[in-house]
C-alpha cells in the first residue's frame, strides 16, 4: 500500500495517520471527504482551527499580554482579537465599547465611566489596570501578576504573534465599526507596515506555522458594510461573516425580546430563538460569498447553557449550506469537549475558544508543557 511514496511523502502520510489516530482517541471523528477540510486548504487557512479567543482568555485577563502569549505558547493557531480605534488614532485590541467591565475606569476617570473607547486617547488609556477585573471575577484562576495589566495596541499584539516559535497567525474582528470611519482601511496600512499582508518567515519544524500561509490573517464582522470595506481594501486576505439573530442581523422566526419571554436567562432565550426561515439563512450565505467571505462564524448554542451559550446556528443543514456554498464554518464562543464534540459532528471547521488548552487536547495536539509552566517562564 505504501509503495513507491518518497521518504517525504512517507513522513506526510505517517503524520497524517498518527493525527487522525489521536483525534480519534480524543472522540472527534474526521470523515477524509469532509468538505470543509478542503475549502479551508483552498483559502491557506489551517484545518480544524483553534481560534484563541482574546487569547487564552479563560486563564488570564482577555487581550492582554499574558493572555495572548500563553495563547500562542500553548500552540493554537489564532490569536483573536476585537480592534477598536482611540481618540488620536491608535488601533488597540479591546472588546467592549466602554470600559466598566475589564478596567478600573471608575477609580481613573470616575466622570467617564460610561464614555466610549473612541473617546480616550492612548495615554489615557494605558493609565487603566486591565487585569485586576479578572482575579475579582475568578479567584480560582487569579494570580497577582495580572494586576496592572494594560491594554494593548494591535502593534504590541503582532508583536507577541511574532515573538515565539510558534508563529500563528490573527483574527481580526472589526469591533462597532460604524463608530471609527475608516478603520477598515486603518486595518490595512497597519497590517501593510508590519509585513502581514505578504508572505511571512516559515517556523522551525514542529512549531506552528500559520503566520506563513495565505490565511495569516482572518478579518471577521457582524457588519455588512464593514466586510464590504474590508474586502475593498484588502481583497485577497480570508473574510469570515460573523452570524447572529435578530438586532440587524439574520431575521428570526419571532420579535420576541429576552425582556418579554420570561425566560429564567439569557442563554435560555437565545436557545428558543430559530431562524424565520432557511431560505432567510441561505440569502445570508449567499451575501457573505457574494461580498468576499470565505467563511462564517456563528453562534452556537451549549449542552450547558452559561453566558456564551447562544442561538443554534450551527445545525447539520445550516454547515451544508455553506459549505456548498464554498464557506468554511467557525463557531463561537465553545469551550468544552462536550460541545468540541457535539457541533464537531455536525460539520464545522473549527472553533472559537476561550480555551485554547482543552480544544488543542481535543485535537489530539496537546501542549507539551502545562499551562502553570508557561505562565510561569513567560514570567506570570
Amino acid at each position: 500500500m505504501l509503495k513507491g511514496l518518497t521518504a517525504k511523502s512517507l513522513s506526510r502520510t505517517l503524520l497524517s495517520t498518527a493525527l487522525t489516530g489521536a483525534m480519534l482517541a480524543s472522540g472527534w471523528a474526521v470523515a477524509a471527504d469532509e468538505p470543509g477540510k478542503a475549502l479551508a486548504a483552498k483559502a491557506g487557512v489551517p484545518w480544524p482551527a483553534v481560534i484563541a479567543h482574546r487569547g487564552a482568555s479563560f486563564n488570564a485577563p482577555e487581550e492582554t499580554v499574558p493572555s495572548y502569549t500563553l495563547a500562542r505558547e500553548l500552540g493554537a493557531d489564532y490569536l483573536e482579537m476585537d480592534i477598536q480605534r482611540t481618540r488620536d488614532g491608535v488601533l488597540i485590541a479591546l472588546h467592549d465599547d466602554t470600559l466598566e467591565r475589564t478596567t478600573n475606569i471608575a477609580g481613573v476617570y470616575p466622570t467617564r465611566t460610561k464614555d466610549p473607547v473612541s473617546s480616550f486617547t492612548l495615554e489615557e488609556l494605558k493609565r487603566l489596570d486591565a487585569g485586576s477585573w479578572f482575579n475579582k471575577a475568578h479567584a480560582d484562576r487569579a494570580r497577582a501578576s495580572y494586576a496592572g495589566l494594560k491594554i494593548l495596541t494591535l502593534d504590541e499584539v503582532i508583536d507577541i504573534a511574532e515573538g515565539g516559535k510558534n508563529k500563528p497567525g490573527l483574527y481580526i474582528e472589526t469591533k462597532v465599526p460604524a463608530q471609527f470611519p475608516g478603520i477598515e482601511e486603518d486595518l490595512r496600512r497597519k497590517l501593510e507596515q508590519r509585513g502581514w499582508l505578504s508572505q511571512r518567515p516559515e517556523a522551525d519544524k514542529g512549531y506552528v506555522n500559520v503566520a506563513h500561509t495565505p490565511g495569516r490573517v482572518v478579518l471577521q464582522t457582524f457588519e455588512k458594510p464593514s466586510l464590504e470595506l474590508l474586502h475593498k481594501a484588502m481583497p485577497h486576505t480570508p473574510k469570515v461573516l460573523l452570524l447572529w439573530l435578530g438586532d440587524g442581523s439574520i431575521q428570526a422566526a419571532s420579535d420576541q425580546t429576552f425582556k418579554d419571554s420570561g425566560a429564567k436567562d439569557k442563554a435560555s432565550f437565545y436557545a428558543t430563538q430559530q431562524v424565520k426561515s432557511k431560505e432567510e439563512f441561505a440569502a445570508w450565505m449567499d451575501w457573505a460569498k457574494a461580498h468576499g467571505a470565505i467563511g462564517t462564524g456563528p453562534a452556537s448554542a451549549l449542552r450547558n447553557g452559561g453566558d456564551q451559550s447562544y442561538m443554534d446556528l450551527v445545525q447539520p443543514w445550516m454547515n451544508k449550506m455553506a459549505h456548498d456554498r464554498g464557506l468554511i464554518v467557525h463557531p463561537y464562543t465553545v469551550d468544552d469537549a462536550v460541545d468540541f464534540k457535539e457541533i464537531g459532528s455536525h460539520g464545522v471547521d473549527g472553533f472559537f475558544t476561550n480555551r485554547a488548552s482543552e480544544l488543542l487536547k481535543f485535537y489530539g495536539r496537546p501542549s507539551k508543557e502545562s499551562m502553570d509552566s508557561i505562565l510561569k517562564r513567560i514570567g506570570y
